[in-house]
């Protein structure tokens, strides 16, 4: 019998951030998706929605939830949104599929009215929000993940702009952390696998998500 059929491969395995645990949807979000620069002006809408929910949360949490969150909220498309009526809402508020906070559920139709009317200045609002960082991704090189700021002076430049514009569950530390989902930021340590990755632009558009080729 050939040993060589018997022995057991082994592969590098890939480093990733700290903060990443060992659960799939976390590893895969990680592996695909954080840090990536994204255009599409409704996966923004989304993720600055998301990143809302998640205040007092973990990130998780709001991952967990996302697929029932794009359902509750037509796919995240504020046109729709901006016509929840109360009856509505009082229907997401019985919903245990999403977080049933009324103040962040009725942010969404409010950010949502905020959100067109950014596009109707703009004509995006990818040119709006990506005008903070003029229009390119800044790349970090922290060697740990204490190293990686909460807040940066252009996440409070774009806090205080985007609460002028009537948006709500905006503060700095959601916009940093909106900021680094997006790829506005690339705050992946240099350890991990993916800082490389994006920073050398490898990547490939599908479904309006920039994943690597």
């Amino acid at each position: 019998m050939n040993n060589k059929l018997n022995k057991k491969e082994s592969f590098p395995v890939k480093k990733r951030c700290v903060w990443v645990t060992d659960d799939s949807l976390y590893v895969d979000y990680h592996d695909k998706e954080w840090g990536v620069p994204i255009y599409d002006d409704q996966i923004l809408f989304e993720f600055l929605i998301l990143e809302g929910a998640q205040a007092g949360l973990s990130w998780i949490t709001v991952l967990k939830k996302r697929e029932n969150y794009r359902r509750c909220f037509a796919n995240f498309d504020p046109n729709v949104i901006v016509r929840f009526n109360p009856s509505k809402i009082e229907k997401l508020l019985m919903n245990p599929d999403i977080i049933r906070n009324k103040l962040k559920i009725e942010s969404v139709i409010t950010n949502a009215k905020a959100y067109l009317q950014v596009i109707n200045e703009y004509d995006t609002f990818s040119k709006y929000i990506w005008s903070f960082v003029n229009n390119k991704p800044v790349c970090n090189y922290w060697k740990n993940l204490h190293q990686v700021p909460t807040k940066t002076p252009i996440s409070d430049i774009m806090s205080k702009d985007l609460k002028k514009r009537g948006f709500k569950f905006i503060g700095t530390t959601i916009c940093y952390a909106f900021m680094q989902a997006i790829g506005m930021v690339n705050d992946h340590t240099i350890n991990c696998f993916r800082h490389k990755e994006i920073s050398s632009h490898d990547l490939k558009k599908i479904d309006g998500y920039m994943v690597t080729k």
